[in-house]
């Protein structure tokens, strides 16, 4: 197989892979996490938020893996934006591993506090407090990651358009919208995920894009005059 096709095929499955961990973790856990009474129905459900937090790892490993698979492709059109991309999302990789460490760490503090004493229940709610809040920021670093290593590569798109122009200008308008949703989460010190519906149109663009990649691949034409070496094989008759 062309290696192009490959690197197209790949990122295509890592996108769906990134998107699909990513939201299917999200549905297991706000249910739990929502409410003061939030770690009593974290003991009562821990199988579900450890799914969540292995949908979360998941999420994590792929998303730097689309930066990483679309690397070699990219660098020909800008390698200050290909190698952007892959560290801000290796950041967000990172991040998300730590909000899911923080989730996972809600487990064992919320089995405690349903056995323990009424005197030590206050300094446990505290502790268990403290993770729930290092989650959201560990999420929000992420997410702000996220919209700075995709507008690198969906510029680095734009400019070499290996892909349509209405799809990469989509990609970046929607980044712009979810990079809007973690300035108003920061400065109004709510979670980020308040602002789903401003994520909503990168979350389509991506599983357009997935698709395009796997369906159709990269631009032939603009491989080949990126790559002045290459020729289109010739059709014999």
């Amino acid at each position: 197989m062309d290696p192009n096709r490959r690197t197209a095929l790949i990122a295509g499955v890592l996108l769906i892979c990134a998107t699909g961990a990513s939201l299917a973790g999200t549905a297991f856990e706000q249910p739990v996490l929502n409410g003061a009474q939030y770690l009593a129905n974290v003991s009562g459900s821990a199988m579900q938020v450890a799914a969540g937090g292995l949908l979360e790892l998941i999420a994590a490993g792929t998303s730097v893996g689309i930066a990483v698979s679309l690397y070699p492709v990219l660098r020909k059109s800008s390698t200050g934006l290909a190698i952007g991309s892959v560290v801000f999302r290796t950041i967000e990789a990172v991040m998300y591993a730590g909000a899911a460490v923080s989730l996972l760490s809600l487990v064992p503090v919320s089995q405690k506090i349903a056995e323990a004493a009424t005197s030590e229940r206050s300094s446990l709610q505290l502790i268990g407090d403290a993770m729930l809040s290092m989650r959201q920021e560990f999420t929000l670093a992420g997410v702000f990651a996220f919209s700075l290593g995709a507008l690198m590569y969906y510029f680095a798109f734009y400019r070499s358009r290996l892909i349509p122009r209405w799809l990469s200008g989509w990609g970046i308008v929607g980044v712009l919208l979810i990079l809007t949703a973690c300035l108003s989460a920061l400065f109004s010190g709510s979670s980020v995920t308040t602002y789903a519906m401003l994520a909503l149109p990168i979350a389509v663009q991506e599983m357009v894009l997935a698709t395009w990649l796997i369906a159709k691949g990269f631009s032939e034409e603009r491989i080949v005059l990126m790559n002045p070496g290459l020729r289109r094989p010739e059709v014999t008759a």
